[in-house]
């Protein structure tokens, strides 16, 4: 049976997004793009909802060549041009694993290997657990936080970033409480730090 893990970037005070909607305090250094990129090489399947599906889809085409998009500060186009190396590397793991998208508004999705479904089906997702071969990711705060009120979720995989930002949309669900043990920690030279915690 393979694990459901909810890989989640956040804050210090909890938050995947501030008050804006921006994520830009959870740009990774190399260092910490590189350890996310090997947390995921081995899993075959992500699951997104639709706005984070809409955020990833971008690396189905993205130029890995170091070339910084339009509209990035000169601080973050420079780190985008260090990253160059992990985000080729991330590249092509997204695009070797498969893909399923929640969405009751989207019509259709453009990526390859992927699958849209409309609804969120927990005994179809249970029973794609004990079917799949290798673990899946679940990626999306209110996704995840179906799938944790279900019993759905195996582990979770948090990257903590050295920042606050007072307010915006929380990792973690607000309306339920999750017990959990913590099984591995990694401190990164950048103030990061990686927390895996399994669900009791």
């Amino acid at each position: 049976m393979a694990k459901l893990i909810y890989s989640t970037l956040t804050s210090l005070d909890g938050f995947i997004e501030d008050a804006d909607g921006n994520f830009d305090f959870s740009m990774p250094s190399a260092e910490v793009h590189q350890y996310i990129n090997d947390q995921l090489r081995p899993v075959g399947t992500h699951i997104y909802g639709r706005r984070l599906y809409e955020t990833m889809a971008v690396w189905e085409t993205m130029d890995t060549d170091g070339t910084p998009p339009e509209g990035l500060s000169e601080e973050h186009a420079e780190v985008f041009r260090e990253l160059q190396p992990q985000s080729a590397d991330f590249k092509q793991i997204w695009l070797g694993a498969d893909k399923i998208v929640y969405s009751t508004t989207l019509e259709d999705v453009w990526t390859a290997r992927t699958e849209l479904r409309s609804e969120f089906d927990p005994q179809a997702l249970r029973a794609f657990k004990d079917s799949a071969s290798a673990d899946i990711v679940i990626g999306g705060a209110e996704l995840a936080s179906a799938a944790f009120a279900a019993g759905l979720v195996d582990e979770v995989s948090l990257t903590l970033f050295p920042v606050t930002v007072g307010a915006g949309k929380p990792g973690f669900p607000t309306d339920q409480q999750l017990q959990l043990d913590l099984v591995d920690e990694r401190r990164f030279e950048n103030g990061s730090v990686h927390l895996k915690y399994r669900v009791r």
